[in-house]
């Protein structure tokens, strides 16, 4: 019985896996200095990058960055990625995505999806939402929501995705 719940599982996630976007969609966003990118054109010099949906009344999310934040400096010596911090924040809340960042001295790209165009494109329904890209551009890897430690599981993503 084991097995055929497995299948049917498998069988019933096989058109989900293949219909997955494997490029990032073509989104013009503002970054935290008002100057626009371009989404599509994401990269990091042929070396992967992650990408991290959030916002700022996110207590997941903020767990989730801080605990990156830590060991951030010896995941881009050891792999060069580079992680780009996206937030979602609306109205207001957009005006805090700058002093949250820079009052946790956080070195991350940071970019703004007031409107949630990326976010949609990117078929993102649960926050934080974590996307692995690699030095071709190709996304190989997603997960949401967030538990503590998870984030070692990210770096072996990275990991095995470097050239």
């Amino acid at each position: 019985m084991k097995r055929l719940i497995v299948a049917l599982a498998v069988a019933c996630l096989l058109p989900v896996l293949a219909s997955a976007q494997s490029k990032l969609p073509k989104v013009e966003l503002k970054d935290i200095n008002g100057k626009t990118v371009n989404t599509s054109e994401l990269s990091n010099d042929g070396k992967p990058f992650i990408i991290s949906f959030f916002a700022t009344w996110c207590k997941p999310c903020m767990r989730e960055i801080k605990a990156i934040h830590e060991v951030y400096p010896d995941w881009q010596d050891e792999t060069g990625v580079k992680l780009i911090l996206v937030s979602i924040d609306e109205g207001q809340n957009v005006q805090k995505v700058k002093p949250l960042v820079l009052g946790n001295g956080w070195d991350f790209d940071v970019l703004l999806d007031s409107n949630s165009d990326f976010k949609r494109a990117m078929q993102v329904n649960l926050i934080p939402a974590v996307f692995v890209v690699d030095g071709k551009g190709e996304i190989v890897y997603s997960h949401s929501g967030y538990s503590d430690g998870s984030e070692a599981h990210l770096i072996e993503v990275v990991r095995e995705h470097l050239k």
